[in-house]
């Protein structure tokens, strides 16, 4: 079991009544029952799920939420300025300590993932509701367990190359839309002892975090990204 924290903006839903119908109780609330429901072809997992969004003291995230985290997923568009830089040190601490950090869609901008990239983490985009199909290019992956070869979602934004992020460890999926772009849409990192991955599908004007194998890579992202006990890390002076 993981104690798993969701991270939601949670704005869009509260201000865009045609975003509130698709998702009336906040992005949050649906990753949340993704991640508990075993969708008719395993068990749901048996995680401790909190939900955190911008608008909470300390944006939800204080130190003594962070340290009971095993897994944090992160959602944000239109506010990533918000977020204080004292959060941001927080969230880069504790991945460097091992906390596993899932970043989602347009949180590829969000000053978090770009202070672990080091990057700009820019890219192009069109709002087209056209085609995405997610290609598994690692189907040895656990966060590809349970896939077939390939996710299709009709409706979402396009995302295209370049994508101004270091190369991943490992690509899991990338896209292909119909206008021919294509895309690295699910990229793992390791930034001290924490595992960092980048799913790209999740644009708040479709219910793609309805979609079953969606849900399905969100619980085995979390199931990759959860710490494991290991050899111990120790730093400075040794006798």
């Amino acid at each position: 079991m993981a104690d798993v924290t969701i991270w939601n903006e949670y704005r869009h839903e509260r201000e865009d009544d045609e975003i509130a119908a698709v998702y009336p109780d906040g992005i949050h609330a649906t990753i949340a029952d993704a991640l508990t429901d075993g969708d008719g072809r395993d068990e749901a997992p048996d995680h401790s799920i909190r939900t955190a969004t911008l608008d909470d003291p300390e944006h939800g995230l204080p130190a003594d939420v962070l340290e009971e985290t095993d897994v944090l997923l992160w959602w944000g568009h239109e506010a990533h300025d918000e977020v204080s830089e004292a959060v941001v040190d927080r969230v880069q601490e504790r991945v460097l300590e091992g906390m596993g950090l899932i970043v989602l869609h347009s949180g590829h901008y969000s000053k978090v993932f770009k202070r672990l990239m080091g990057t700009t983490c820019s890219l192009q985009y069109r709002e087209d509701g056209g085609t995405e199909r997610l290609w598994v290019v690692d189907p040895g992956h656990p966060i590809a367990d349970g896939l077939d070869e390939s996710i299709e979602l009709p409706r979402t934004e396009m995302y295209g190359e370049p994508f101004d992020v270091p190369e991943p460890d490992r690509l899991v999926f990338t896209s292909w839309f119909e206008g021919g772009e294509v895309f690295r849409s699910g990229c793992c990192y390791r930034r001290g002892s924490g595992r960092i991955f980048y799913f790209r599908p999740g644009h708040e004007e479709y219910p793609i975090y309805e979609d079953d194998d969606v849900r399905r890579v969100l619980r085995n992202a979390v199931d990759w990204a959860t710490p494991t006990e290991g050899a111990p890390r120790t730093f400075g002076e040794r006798d």
